[in-house]
């Protein structure tokens, strides 16, 4: 049988779920950060440098380091990179950019065998143990933890349908490209910005599934968990370095 999914299984019993968006491209950060306590880490291939072997590289150093649950932004919807990375061994992934139900239910597709879906087979491979689970291809599904990303008003105002989807565990805002389809680019703290990413906590939540955002200001991450979202990243590897550089810095200036 597949190995249980932890993300999976607390936020199916409604406990938020913290992580960290992992965008260096360092496995030391990596594996540093899985054991730091964090629910989740993701490796970040859509705004950074990472190949498919490299997020594998991650997940590799995620389990080193802790029990954080590996996550895998892919670069696009793309069913090739899904059933790449699901090849890989990588079961939790975040996909960018989903507008609508029918992009919604391609994501999902990539992530099922036929019939159910168009996942390509292999028998052989590091996702089901180089061919010697050969339960995989009839329980890998009940364990994969998709997450899709809303970015702009259209795919918000869609976000109770494509939760309602089965196969989609999450949908997650991605407040700065809500923001810059809004016409309010570099504006994702806007009061309009975040009501419009509220709004998704209601209908996700109504169809069963969490609700997901990132904020790595502390009162503002708070206050949306407080609102209901239950998969949240709270930093960024970046943003962690490039606040202790710049902070180390003006204590001497």
């Amino acid at each position: 049988m597949a190995t249980p999914n932890p993300l999976k299984a607390a936020l199916r019993r409604g406990e938020a779920q913290l992580g960290l968006w992992l965008s260096l491209n360092s496995v030391t950060a990596t594996e540093m950060a899985a054991g730091a306590g964090f629910d989740w880490v993701l490796a970040d291939m859509e705004h950074s440098t990472l190949s498919e072997a490299e997020a594998l590289a991650h997940m590799r150093a995620a389990a080193s380091g802790g029990a954080a649950e590996p996550v895998v932004r892919i670069p696009w919807n793309d069913t090739v990179v899904i059933k790449r990375v699901l090849d890989a061994g990588i079961r939790s992934l975040l996909v960018p950019y989903v507008q609508t139900v029918e992009e919604a239910q391609r994501a999902v597709a990539a992530t099922r065998y036929p019939p159910a879906g168009v996942r390509g087979y292999s028998g052989m491979h590091r996702g089901n143990r180089y061919g010697r689970d050969k339960d995989y291809p009839f329980t890998a599904a009940s364990e994969i933890f998709l997450a899709v990303q809303v970015e702009s008003p259209e795919a918000v105002a869609n976000a109770g349908a494509i939760a309602a989807l089965d196969g989609i565990d999450c949908v997650f805002v991605g407040p700065n490209d809500l923001a810059a389809n809004m016409g309010l680019l570099g504006q994702a703290y806007a009061p309009e910005v975040r009501a419009l990413a509220r709004s998704i906590v209601g209908p996700v939540t109504a169809a069963g599934k969490t609700p997901g955002i990132l904020d790595f200001r502390v009162d503002m991450a708070k206050d949306y968990l407080a609102d209901g979202f239950g998969f949240l990243a709270i930093g960024s590897d970046i943003s962690l370095l490039s606040a202790g550089i710049n902070g180390l810095l003006a204590a001497y200036r």
